[in-house]
């Protein structure tokens, strides 16, 4: 039986994605893992990478694939570890022929005043949560340019666009990002490929949920002054993103609707950079 033009279109809308390849960095927990299964249900083969027992992680693998009748792979790669993200990518494009979205999401943080900032956190975080991406970028791109589309998806933060105290590593890192986007952006332009970022202010996780239990018993308050007047202080909605909104855009992002959006830094902060 033939498949008429509007059948086609209906399935393009639901499933998007069909058809790619998707490489989540730090995708096994909170953000990446939300953004992960977003691009899945849209339609994409994806590749996981991140931390967990190797039982663990197969099974997200297994879930993710069940659930949305996809391909999907994982790589143990450090992302510390350059001669790792290199056979990250080599395996991915050997396996699948191509790498059509790339998401840049792993990352670390650690809090202290800068002058009693631990030299070896500072080195950990820029490794992780900038040079990471450089490395991903470099090595994705000339796929990307063998087959004229690329999506590169960098997860920034609110502190990509303002600084906060006792975290230098962190706001030097994802100022960084932001500047490596806008780079990569301009220098494939012209090639179907985009570059861009996303800011997230706080994002409800299960690292923010202990977060939010542990300041709790520290401070002697409740979970919702701690909600309220801590942790989104400085985001004028007052709610924690979704991990299902983050992987909403990154899906917009990664499509055809959004190919000429380019070097851009997207907030997802409530209002929290409108200050």
């Amino acid at each position: 039986m033939n498949i008429t033009w509007k059948e086609q279109a209906a399935a393009s809308a639901v499933r998007p994605l069909s058809g790619k390849v998707s490489l989540v960095t730090g995708s096994t927990s909170g953000i990446g893992l939300g953004i992960a299964r977003a691009l899945a249900q849209a339609g994409s083969t994806v590749v996981l990478n991140g931390l967990g027992t190797a039982s663990e992680i197969e099974g997200i693998r297994q879930q993710i694939s069940g659930e949305f009748g996809v391909e999907v792979g994982t790589s143990a790669a450090d992302m510390t570890k350059p001669e790792a993200i290199a056979e990250m990518i080599a395996t991915t494009v050997g396996e699948h022929r191509r790498l059509d979205i790339l998401v840049n999401n792993a990352g670390i943080q650690y809090v202290a005043p800068l002058d009693r900032f631990p030299v070896e956190k500072w080195d950990a975080i820029l490794s992780i949560n900038l040079s990471s991406a450089f490395h991903t970028i470099r090595l994705a791109l000339p796929m990307m340019r063998q087959n004229k589309f690329g999506r590169i998806i960098n997860i920034a933060s609110a502190h990509g666009l303002v600084a906060s105290p006792f975290k230098a590593a962190y706001v030097a890192a994802k100022h960084g990002i932001i500047g490596l986007t806008k780079v990569a952006a301009l220098e494939t332009a012209q090639e179907g490929i985009t570059c861009n970022a996303i800011c997230p202010g706080y994002v409800y996780t299960p690292l923010v949920e202990a977060q939010i239990d542990s300041q709790a018993k520290a401070h002697g308050v409740s979970r919702e002054e701690v909600i309220r007047d801590v942790l989104l202080a400085q985001q004028p909605n007052k709610r924690f993103a979704s991990v299902e909104e983050l992987g909403a855009l990154t899906v917009f992002l990664a499509s055809d609707a959004a190919a000429s959006i380019t070097g851009v830094a997207l907030p997802v902060d409530g209002g929290w950079t409108a200050h």
